[in-house]
């Protein structure tokens, strides 16, 4: 009996091939909503001293706050992995994009921080398929081979979300308060849901002859096998630590810092998160260009990451202005070296399971992401009990947990040698 067929898991399945002009414009549509997914996970940069004025919120809340939308979008991702699989991307992204609006709505409305944060698990929510069906998309309709270069043209384009998050959304708070940011944050989600039920068009998968399509409970039993498998977990671990890492300084961590150590202004602090975001657009492209290949991608990977966690040291022992945004800006700009895991994990898993293996792979990112930034709330409060400056151990706790991440990722079992994508690629 032929094993259940699965549109997202098996890429073997062709759909019927797009014009390459047409896979671009479906794809950029589709990168909008990506684009506010990174403008709402990073907007706690430039909103924590409104929040924690009006709320009194301490370091750890703080890190609560900026938590939930990365425990909601990272918790359901394997959902929306079978989601698109049963039902497609433009479909499931439609369908669950207004959650994003919704929270928005609810955030700039809220009386108190227990209806913020409940904005932020419906905002996370919302914007969970938002990066996967990029990557589904990408993977379905773009050569194999241009998987990493496309990969990284997308993220470096969505990346201009996070660039509306550092001087123009520090304009609009210092104007007319943290409230209003949430407002535009809002309408500007229902543009780009509108851009996508208009543009995105995508063709149905065929289904080889004999072939069945994959139930619910087929698709959650593939999910559990990739436990199987030794070389998941340092796949896994590394995913945990990098993105979480970099989202840990610019999406909460980097407005305090200037603000409090420094004594920058609200607009300048923002200037600097914009500085940091712009020159993270470049990075995943320039890294995806330059992808070494499978023999020597997790060398790579295993040396940006403890790079990494030396800028962090430094701008935990630093006590000087230009130094602490000169490594902001190297972290921005080293960023882009966290698209060769998409590479990575593609090149780990036979085609049949590229696709969930993905999904998987992004919701240990966002879980990380989630994790990483309670634990350096708890670090702050921790370290303002005891008479200490916060962002040194912010900072260091950093640090420490890339480093653990660049072990577990060169210690545990690698994967076998890369698997070739399978012949249902498209070129576009």
């Amino acid at each position: 009996m032929p094993p259940p067929h699965t549109a997202l898991s098996d890429h073997r399945a062709a759909p019927a091939a797009l014009a390459p002009r047409a896979a671009w414009a479906m794809l950029l549509a589709l990168v909008s909503g990506f684009a506010l997914s990174q403008a709402f996970r990073t907007v706690a940069a430039i909103l924590a001293t409104g929040l924690q004025a009006d709320f009194g919120l301490t370091p750890q809340a703080l890190g609560v706050f900026a938590a939930a939308f990365a425990f909601a979008f990272g918790a359901l991702q394997l959902v929306m992995g079978i989601a698109i699989d049963l039902h497609g991307v433009r479909r499931t992204l439609l369908c669950v994009f207004p959650l994003a609006i919704a929270g928005a709505s609810l955030s700039a409305l809220a009386p108190s921080y227990g209806v913020v944060l409940l904005g932020q698990v419906l905002i996370g929510a919302g914007c969970a398929p938002a990066f996967l069906v990029c990557t589904v998309f990408i993977a379905r309709h773009f050569a194999g081979e241009r998987f990493a270069l496309v990969s990284g043209v997308a993220m470096g384009i969505g990346g201009l979300g996070m660039l509306f998050t550092g001087s123009p959304l520090a304009w609009v708070v210092a104007a007319a308060g943290w409230r209003t940011g949430f407002g535009v944050l809002a309408v500007l989600s229902a543009l780009a849901w509108c851009v996508v039920f208009w543009r995105v068009r995508e063709p149905p998968q065929a289904l080889p002859a004999g072939v069945a399509r994959e139930s619910v409970a087929d698709a959650v039993r593939g999910f559990a096998a990739l436990f199987w498998m030794p070389h998941t977990w340092g796949i896994l671990v590394l995913a945990l630590m990098t993105y979480a890492a970099f989202l840990a300084l610019r999406g909460l961590w980097l407005g305090p810092l200037l603000i409090e150590r420094h004594g920058f202004s609200l607009v300048a602090s923002g200037h600097v998160a914009l500085l940091v975001s712009l020159v993270s657009l470049f990075g995943p492209a320039w890294f995806g260009r330059r992808d070494p290949g499978p023999a020597r991608r997790r060398q790579w990977l295993t040396g940006y990451t403890l790079v990494l966690a030396l800028l962090f040291v430094l701008m935990a022992l630093s006590r000087q202005p230009w130094l602490d945004v000169s490594a902001a800006i190297a972290v921005g700009v080293l960023s882009g070296y966290m698209v060769l895991q998409y590479s990575d994990v593609r090149s780990a898993y036979p085609a049949a399971l590229t696709g969930r293996a993905m999904a998987l792979f992004t919701m240990a990112m966002f879980l990380g992401v989630a994790c990483m930034q309670w634990i350096t709330g708890v670090a702050a409060s921790w370290a303002t009990a005891q008479g200490l400056e916060p962002f040194r151990a912010v900072m260091l706790t950093i640090a420490t947990l890339l480093t653990a991440g660049a072990l577990g990722f060169r210690l545990l079992p690698a994967p076998p040698a890369a698997q070739s994508p399978g012949p249902g690629q498209h070129s576009a």
